[in-house]
């Protein structure tokens, strides 16, 4: 379960999000499936989730500890545009890296084990169904390597003191928010 679980965690912290969802397009079945963007519901319950998510963590002092110097607005604008992107949706990344958002950090495996639990108890909370779940996870799995830093189960560990946070968003880039407005439109329109 912990494997498992430990997939779902690289959907929120991978500038990776945009090749391994490319790839899975042009792998896609002939059979003109919705994309997993559009399953999951698009922007408006991946920014459901995300905010659930992010509340949760930030409540749990297991992993929040990892969070005090990062900035919230920026944090959650580039966890909406990820999931966006890696799910099929409109969005591109344009976040740093997940090895380079994480380094000197010193995320423990304890704490990457946390923060996917919260993940996972998201999504059972959204009543995502078991096939759009393990489609999700099974995009993100290979990139815990790219954040664990320290092996072990502690959790509730600080922030080293040699980390720097990445600076805050502009406030417009904020406003404007992660998913973009002219295809979303686009999108609507179609279907009217």
């Amino acid at each position: 379960m912990l494997k498992f679980k430990a997939l779902a965690l690289a959907l929120f912290l991978s500038g990776a999000f945009a090749a391994q969802a490319s790839a899975q397009c042009s792998m896609s079945k002939p059979t003109m499936q919705k994309s997993l963007y559009e399953r999951l519901g698009g922007e408006a319950a991946i920014s459901a989730v995300v905010d659930d998510f992010a509340g949760r963590v930030l409540k749990d002092d297991k992993i929040n500890m990892k969070f005090a110097k990062s900035n919230a607005p920026r944090l959650l604008f580039h966890l909406k545009e990820q999931v966006c992107a890696a799910t099929g949706g409109p969005c591109k990344y344009t976040g740093k890296s997940m090895k380079e958002s994480h380094m000197h950090m010193g995320v423990t495996e304890g704490e990457f084990n946390a923060l996917v639990g919260h993940l996972v108890d998201t999504l059972d909370h959204f009543k995502v169904p078991e096939a759009e779940k393990n489609e999700l996870l099974g995009i993100l799995g290979p990139l815990k390597d790219q954040i664990v830093e320290v092996k072990g189960d502690a959790t509730g560990t600080p922030l080293p003191d040699n980390f720097k946070p990445a600076p805050p968003l502009d406030d417009k880039k904020v406003k404007m928010g992660p998913f973009p407005k002219g295809k979303m439109k686009e999108k609507g329109k179609e279907k009217m």
